[in-house]
C-alpha cells in the first residue's frame, strides 16, 4: 500500500484546537528510542528479530497515542511518527490533521540525515581521535578511512552506518581508496567494531 503521509505544504489550513496541549508530543527519549529500534529492525538479518524491534517501537509509541511508518523517497527513507487519530482504515486522512506540527520526521538514510556536513565531519574526526588514543595508529588509520567514506558518500556520522554501508566500505571503498599498510589491512574489520565500541554503540556487523 503506498504511503499516504501528507506533505506539510499540502496540509489543510485548519486552526488548532484551543484546548489542545502544546506538549502532547512523545518525550524526546521515546522519539530517540523509536529511531533506534527502527534502525535495528532495518539492520536485522532475521525477520522475527526485525518484527520484535518494530513491535517494541510501536508499543512505546502507542503509550503516547502515536504510531510510526517509514516513507521511502527517491533520495532517502524517512521515519514518520504521528498521532494514531490521523489514521483511518490504514490510511492517513488529511482532514483529521489539525496540527501538522504533531508529525515528526526523522531521516533514516540518504545525504545529510538532517545535519550539517561540517558538524558530521567534526564528529567523525573525534571518533578517529578517540580510537587513536585507545587503540593505536593502525586502527585509527582505518577508522579515518571509514570516516571519509561515511562523510563523503553518505554525509552521516560513523555510528549511523548500516550493515550494508559497512559492507560496501570493506568490500569496495577500502580496497580502492584507503591504501592501507599490511598491518592496517589485517585488522580493518576489527577497526570498524572498535569505532563503534569507543562510543558504546552497537556495531551492525555484529
Amino acid at each position: 500500500m503506498p504511503d499516504e503521509t501528507p506533505d506539510p505544504s499540502e496540509a489543510p489550513d485548519v486552526l488548532a484546537d484551543e484546548e489542545s496541549d502544546p506538549d502532547d508530543l512523545p518525550p524526546e527519549s521515546v522519539v530517540d528510542e523509536a529511531e533506534r529500534l527502527t534502525k535495528l529492525a532495518r539492520e536485522a538479518a532475521v525477520d522475527a528479530e526485525a518484527a520484535a524491534y518494530r513491535s517494541d517501537r510501536d508499543e512505546r509509541l502507542a503509550d503516547h497515542d502515536y504510531t510510526a511508518r517509514v516513507r521511502e523517497d527517491e533520495t532517502r527513507d524517512v521515519l514518520v511518527l504521528h498521532p494514531e487519530e490521523w489514521v483511518e482504515d490504514g490510511e492517513i486522512r488529511t482532514e483529521r490533521i489539525e496540527e501538522i506540527d504533531r508529525g515528526i520526521e526523522i531521516p533514516l538514510s540518504g545525504p545529510g540525515e538532517g545535519d550539517d556536513w561540517a558538524e558530521i565531519d567534526e564528529y567523525n574526526r573525534e571518533v578517529v581521535a578517540d580510537v587513536r588514543a585507545e587503540h593505536g595508529d593502525d586502527h585509527a588509520a582505518n577508522v579515518a578511512a571509514l570516516a571519509d567514506f561515511m562523510g563523503n558518500h553518505y554525509a552521516k556520522p560513523v555510528h549511523d552506518a548500516t550493515a550494508d554501508e559497512l559492507e560496501e566500505f570493506l568490500a569496495d571503498y577500502y580496497k580502492r581508496n584507503a591504501w592501507p599498510t599490511a598491518a592496517q589491512r589485517e585488522v580493518v574489520e576489527k577497526s570498524v567494531r572498535v569505532a563503534f565500541a569507543v562510543a558504546d554503540e552497537r556495531c551492525p556487523l555484529e
